[in-house]
């Protein structure tokens, strides 16, 4: 961004009321985790399990680990860069109200944002689809890794875990959905980093 366009956006910030700033994949690119359109990008990479396949099959829900745990390394030791930095500055001086991320990899949260609604979930956490709990995604890719079988909740005894993101044919959290729509109508600015917005 040159100068020029950096004091425009400063100036935006400076006076919009509650001005709340829109994340996709493009903004952690420079962190190491390609955005999904892009050559060698996840969706040029494997087949989609959707979600109502991940909860009819077994096969499928084999599958879907598989894809995740042979991504996790890169994309567990990614960090955040400065813009993840910058904007969790903008949030800690009051700049702005918060972010909206299409991002699942919480960098903006490790960057020191406290106000992020997560659109389409996180991958830094395992949900069970049948009681709810959360857990470390660390540990259960490990567990599948060694042993090549699909973990099962621990909390329920059998429920069905996978990371508590959002899958292809699955429906976006209703609360954070209207939070973000809430967040929108009440913001005098939107500033959109690193999305096609498609």
């Amino acid at each position: 961004m040159n100068r020029d366009a950096a004091e425009r956006v400063a100036q935006w910030l400076a006076t919009a009321e509650k001005p709340v700033v829109f994340t996709g994949a493009g903004m952690s690119t420079e962190s190491g985790i390609p955005d999904f359109r892009s050559p060698g990008g996840i969706w040029t990479k494997y087949r989609t399990v959707y979600f109502d396949e991940f909860l009819e099959s077994a096969a499928a829900r084999h599958e879907y680990w598989r894809q995740k745990s042979a991504g996790h390394r890169e994309f567990a030791s990614a960090q955040p860069n400065s813009g993840h930095r910058v904007i969790a500055r903008w949030e800690s001086i009051s700049f702005i109200h918060g972010v909206i991320t299409q991002n699942i990899d919480g960098l903006h949260q490790i960057a020191g944002n406290q106000n992020v609604l997560e659109l389409h979930g996180t991958a830094r956490e395992i949900m069970c689809l049948d009681c709810g709990a959360r857990c470390d995604t660390e540990a259960m890719v490990q567990e599948f890794l060694r042993t090549d079988r699909v973990p099962r909740c621990a909390a329920c005894a059998n429920g069905r875990l996978k990371h508590a993101t959002i899958s292809f044919g699955q429906g976006l959290p209703v609360q954070v959905l209207e939070n973000a729509v809430a967040w929108c109508e009440n913001s005098g600015l939107l500033l959109a980093v690193g999305s096609s917005l498609v």
